[in-house]
């Protein structure tokens, strides 16, 4: 048995109680005391001195696609589905050598921003590259990052009336099979899991009806979550009403895809009707502010769904669309981006926080074990350093949202250092650091002959 202290910190634990020079107890991986100074004196514990901190739960990421780090600063100034369209050509050539690297990279910027849970969908499988979806789940394990792939997947390419090109989709057959096997190979239901997988058919643009409905019921079979794009721009939303003669939300509901166990990543183009049918259902939204930006795509509607209690977390995208991006950044920016389209009380910075943290682990189906600093759950903690400049703010909690995010003094994942003084410690920096570089000069290289 092992024990942690924090003390001296400013402990927020987003579920209302604040404490100033408070304390967190972790025994082994869960935390066994959260409350005001002084901290208790317990024989043989590590004491991590928090002064000068704010300590918050670590945030959790509900979407992403970490092979897109190595495709970065490309198609810089196009729509998604232009962009979409130049990047399938390179992503065809992908292998698992170049998904390992650029995972390691993508996984490890995720917790250099206090990230401790991180979804990602992987969606594209190019026949003979090696196992992609394993190169990813390995490079989460050796970081030591809480981990929750998609296996996606896309069967409907441009013969079918899709937009991808037919290389890079798969077989309805293959895509069940294959989903299937991760579920029973990877995902694991127990408490302090650190691996779950979910099922995500890309998009209703690329996909059929047929992968979406029996998706849904595999899903359901093996009691997993449900992911998969959703409503991240008009062309989408034209697509879906020439295709189906309905908008995105109201096709998906009539294939059984709203409900407690499914989230939408993007849904920026929702309709008043759209977020009451999400909100009835307990259907969640992984908000995506910079990429929505970069790509030009609008500003989701976050300040409705809280209202309606939509479940909310955040999520940066592939960093092919959201280039550096870090999820303690996205706090920010969907506090501005509310407050630039619905005015200056349309999110505040604890509300911020939340979805970052406890909104991102209801989207996940977690909320009773990560998400918040309380007595019970497990410990993914993150320390951030407010003293230095940022001691000219008074409330730490505004510190850590408004400006520059500030350094991490140390992040725990499952009681587990994993950055220390802004560093990360279980694997070498500098290491994830080339493999990333690494991954995007060898797809650049495989991709020459189509770019």
């Amino acid at each position: 048995m092992t024990t942690k202290i924090i003390e001296n910190a400013y402990v927020v634990t987003v579920t209302g109680e604040e404490y100033p020079g408070g304390h967190i107890v972790v025994v082994d991986n869960k935390i066994t005391a959260v409350g005001a100074g002084p901290a208790p004196a317990i024989e043989g514990a590590e004491r991590i001195d928090g002064t000068g901190c704010l300590a918050t739960p670590g945030l959790v990421n509900t979407h992403h696609h970490l092979y897109q780090w190595a495709s970065q600063g490309l198609a810089k100034d196009n729509t998604l589905f232009e962009w979409l369209v130049a990047l399938y050509k390179p992503w065809a050539k992908m292998d698992a050598e170049v998904v390992s690297g650029a995972a390691s990279a993508a996984l490890g910027w995720l917790l250099k921003s206090g990230c401790t849970t991180a979804s990602d969908l992987h969606y594209v499988f190019p026949k003979g590259r090696g196992d992609l979806f394993a190169a990813e789940i390995d490079a989460a394990a050796e970081l030591g990052i809480r981990f929750h792939p998609c296996r996606g997947s896309m069967d409907r390419g441009q013969s079918q009336g899709g937009l991808p090109p037919d290389e890079v989709v798969e077989d309805l057959p293959t895509i069940l099979a294959e989903t299937e096997a991760a579920i029973d190979r990877y995902h694991d239901a127990s408490f302090d899991s650190m691996l779950r997988i979910a099922v995500a058919p890309c998009s209703p643009f690329s996909v059929s009806r047929d992968l979406l409905t029996q998706s849904a019921e595999l899903a359901r079979a093996k009691n997993v979550r449900l992911h998969t794009h959703l409503a991240e721009t008009l062309d989408e939303e034209e697509h879906c009403i020439e295709q189906f003669g309905m908008t995105p939300v109201e096709y998906m509901e009539t294939l059984g895809w709203l409900g407690p166990d499914v989230w939408f990543a993007h849904a920026v183009h929702l309709h008043d009707t759209d977020i009451k049918k999400m909100a009835g259902t307990g259907t969640g939204a992984a908000h995506c502010p910079s990429s929505n930006a970069r790509l030009g795509a609008g500003i989701a509607r976050i300040s409705h769904l809280l209202e309606a209690g939509v479940p909310v977390g955040l999520g940066v995208d592939g960093a092919a669309s959201a280039e550096m991006v870090s999820l303690a950044g996205e706090v920010k920016q969907a506090m501005y981006m509310q407050r630039a389209k619905y005015g200056p009380t349309a999110l505040t910075a604890r509300q911020a926080l939340e979805i970052g943290t406890i909104g991102g682990a209801r989207v996940l189906g977690r909320e009773n074990e990560i998400g918040s600093l309380e007595v019970g759950k497990l410990a993914d903690i993150a320390l951030w350093r407010t003293d230095g400049f940022y001691a000219a703010i008074d409330d730490p909690v505004t510190a850590f949202a408004y400006g520059k995010t500030p350094p991490l003094a140390r992040l725990l994942v499952n009681g587990e250092t994993v950055v220390e003084d802004d560093a990360l410690t279980s694997v070498p920096q500098d290491e994830v650091a080339r493999r990333g570089a690494q991954a995007h000069r060898r797809l650049m290289k495989l991709a020459e002959e189509v770019l």
